[in-house]
């Protein structure tokens, strides 16, 4: 679809006979994980590092955004595109490169998110976004479109054509992917507002949940029915294969794992999410944090660029001692 796939890393059935794909048993150290609903710092399937390496007495967080004209390069791409009418929306990501005297490990622990995940020496992940929940047999899904720093901005957000656009354009999407593998497809919750602690103050977004029903078998096939949802439509955009062409015109840098998705599977039931508020690991506090946003006709590249920025956080509580700066 013009995104680089990395390598998948599986243990779960159908997903052996992709391309890329390996098991998770294979070389190279295990992800660590928090894939259970709730916030907070959490061990996951792994002990809490903090004993490796005690935290500094100042937390430095110094992001360096992308200059407002290379954005601006981008998003006219992605305009092009939207006035073609080969896409309705599409998600426009970059990537920020971040100086912060915390380990990677330091981030995951302390991070309160939803769900986490940690791969030592690469990548941290802490979304606050669900992929799907797969439980008895039904299958959910939970889209997050529109952001806002202020609490006072959520009636702004709710009453913004653009913003209410992108979020109906999600919503339709992923109601009909979920058609693709489940039947009744029901829209249960509609366009609420979430709190979402960082470092430096809560955004609020606006989610949906959208769910349908499943056969009493789909254990059996979960790796086919997860890779026909995917890409994830919510950090993609519509229709999927043309704005994936899009996407890989207007980044400067392939996603790899960002914007995919992780998760844990029990036997029986299933918890995902998608691999948003990711920041990589290049080096000694050396990092690159992604983030990105929906693209409309609607949109302005001044308030796109700012959502993007806003979205470069650490999710600490602030009632922890010590804050990055």
């Amino acid at each position: 679809m013009g995104l680089e796939v990395p390598t998948l890393y599986y243990s779960l059935p159908g997903v052996e006979r992709l391309p890329n794909a390996r098991p998770l048993s294979d070389d190279g150290p295990l992800p660590k994980y928090v894939p259970l609903s709730g916030s907070g710092p959490s061990q996951g399937n792994s002990p809490l590092p903090s004993a490796a390496a005690p935290l500094p007495a100042r937390v430095i967080w110094r992001p360096q955004p992308p200059e407002f004209g290379d954005y601006r390069r981008a998003f006219d791409i992605v305009q092009r595109h939207l006035q073609r009418g080969n896409s309705y929306l599409i998600n426009l990501c970059f990537a920020t490169p971040v100086r912060c005297n915390l380990t990677l490990e330091q981030m995951f622990t302390l991070a309160h998110a939803p769900y986490k995940l940690l791969v030592p020496g690469k990548f941290a992940c802490f979304s606050p976004e669900p992929f799907v929940h797969m439980e008895g047999e039904r299958i959910r899904t939970f889209p997050m479109k529109g952001t806002v720093r202020r609490q006072e901005d959520v009636p702004r957000l709710l009453a913004d054509p653009k913003e209410e656009r992108e979020h109906a354009t999600v919503v339709d999407l992923l109601r009909n992917d979920l058609a693709l593998v489940g039947r009744q497809v029901e829209v249960e919750r509609y366009r609420y507002v979430e709190r979402i602690p960082t470092q430096s103050g809560a955004l609020y977004a606006t989610s949906s949940l959208i769910s349908a029903g499943l056969p009493r078998d789909w254990p059996s096939v979960l790796g086919d029915i997860l890779f026909a949802l995917l890409p994830a439509g919510s950090v993609t955009g519509a229709p999927k294969a043309w704005t994936c062409r899009a996407i890989a015109e207007a980044e400067a840098l392939p996603r790899g794992y960002y914007t995919g998705i992780f998760g844990y599977f029990d036997g029986t039931s299933l918890r995902s999410a998608v691999s948003i508020r990711f920041v990589e690991q290049l080096g000694k506090d050396s990092f690159l944090y992604r983030s990105g946003g929906g693209i409309t006709t609607l949109s302005r590249a001044e308030d796109e660029y700012r959502e993007l920025c806003d979205k470069v956080y650490l999710p600490f509580a602030s009632a922890m001692g010590s804050m990055p700066d």
